[in-house]
């Protein structure tokens, strides 16, 4: 549904680590299996990994245009995690990398398509794969992460790599996470879309008490002011995953229905004559203090009238991103509406008390039975 969390560098970090730490949990032996202490540090590893891997790369700092990071960084983000929670030595933790470097990569061609699910899925799949493959003692090459000119390693996924060394161990380390919180979604679409509809319900907000009410007929043109991203710039989104990747359609359903949802991207909705009016008003423009960056990017939505008024909304920061996180509630509501449809609501509240609980959990792999 592209309702993953996202972080900065880009990427989606928990789908590629939480699914292969579930499994993991479930397949040790009943008087080996790890607690819930000992499965958040195994999570957390798993999100530094991607963390470290992606700040090592100026490149990764921007929008992708290459690899979909998920099933990069996510891929070694997986086989770190697993790799903790079997407790494999040190040596194997660095085979099961080198294993999971070549299980990497997917193009940012298959995003806005019904394969980019693949992506972040085969992720956690195959970091699993990695460490079970390591701690069986299959080997590879253990310098994987390192910079070695004329042969490259992980930096065959980013053309600009510079890894640094972590403190020693027994050392104190902070976790990224501790610096930078996560970005949640509030509708399930890509992370830029969000600064955009918030821009547009804002000006919306200004049009109706302008006109008394949304009248599309008063409109002649919208500017949308984004940065630079050929992958999510779609004027005219024929599909759902379309849809989803498209700054237009985004700021047009907001403009149109007063907020965006799972049923904004029903086909239905996507062929309303009036959202394709809508669409056919868009011109996008690109400010070069615009980047495609997800910590400095904005959205701005300007109506310009036939009465030649204009009207203008703007988005630095969306709600729900790291710098203005959701609050427990509205992540507790969005937990509880995604999950309801396919669990039963005792379920589902079993669930939210585990995971409030996980830290005094004497077996983690409580959490995965109870799906």
């Amino acid at each position: 549904m592209d309702f993953d969390d996202t972080w900065h560098p880009a990427t989606h970090p928990s789908g590629a680590v939480l699914p292969a730490l579930l499994a993991a949990s479930q397949m040790l032996p009943p008087n080996t299996k790890p607690n819930g202490l000992e499965f958040l540090l195994a999570f957390n590893v798993g999100l530094e990994v991607q963390g470290r891997l992606m700040h090592f790369s100026t490149e990764a700092h921007d929008i992708p245009k290459r690899f979909h990071p998920p099933s990069v960084v996510g891929t070694l983000g997986s086989a770190a995690a697993a790799a903790k929670l079997l407790s494999l030595s040190s040596a194997q933790c660095c085979h099961a990398l080198g294993i999971a470097a070549s299980l990497a990569g997917a193009p940012m061609a298959n995003a806005a398509t019904q394969a980019k699910p693949l992506h972040v899925g085969n992720a956690t799949r195959l970091g699993l794969e990695a460490a079970l493959l390591a701690a069986r003692g299959m080997e590879a090459n253990p310098l994987i992460l390192d910079d070695i000119p004329g042969c490259s390693g992980f930096s065959a996924f980013y053309s600009v790599y510079h890894p640094k060394p972590l403190s020693a161990p027994g050392g104190h380390h902070e976790f990224l996470l501790e610096k930078q919180d996560i970005a949640f979604k509030r509708f399930p679409a890509h992370l830029g879309m969000h600064w955009v509809v918030d821009a547009a319900l804002s000006v919306r907000n200004l049009f109706v008490n302008y006109a008394g009410s949304f009248s599309p007929s008063l409109i002649r043109t919208i500017v949308l002011k984004i940065p630079v991203s050929k992958y999510i710039n779609r004027p005219f989104p024929s599909s759902e995953h379309q849809a989803r990747h498209s700054f237009q359609f985004n700021a047009c359903a907001a403009l149109l229905d007063g907020e965006v949802g799972l049923g904004s991207f029903s086909e239905s909705s996507i062929q309303r004559q009036e959202l394709r009016e809508l669409l056919g008003k868009v011109v996008v423009e690109h400010p070069e203090d615009n980047v495609a960056n997800f910590d400095k990017m904005y959205g701005e939505v300007a109506l310009l009238l036939h009465s030649g008024d204009v009207l203008t909304g703007k988005c630095d920061t969306f709600y729900g991103h790291w710098r203005k996180p959701l609050s427990k509630e509205s992540l507790l509501k969005k937990f509880r509406s995604n999950a309801s449809h396919v669990l039963p609501e005792e379920k589902i509240e079993a669930i939210i008390t585990l995971v409030d609980n996980l830290e005094n959990l004497s077996d983690s792999s409580q959490l995965a039975c109870s799906l």
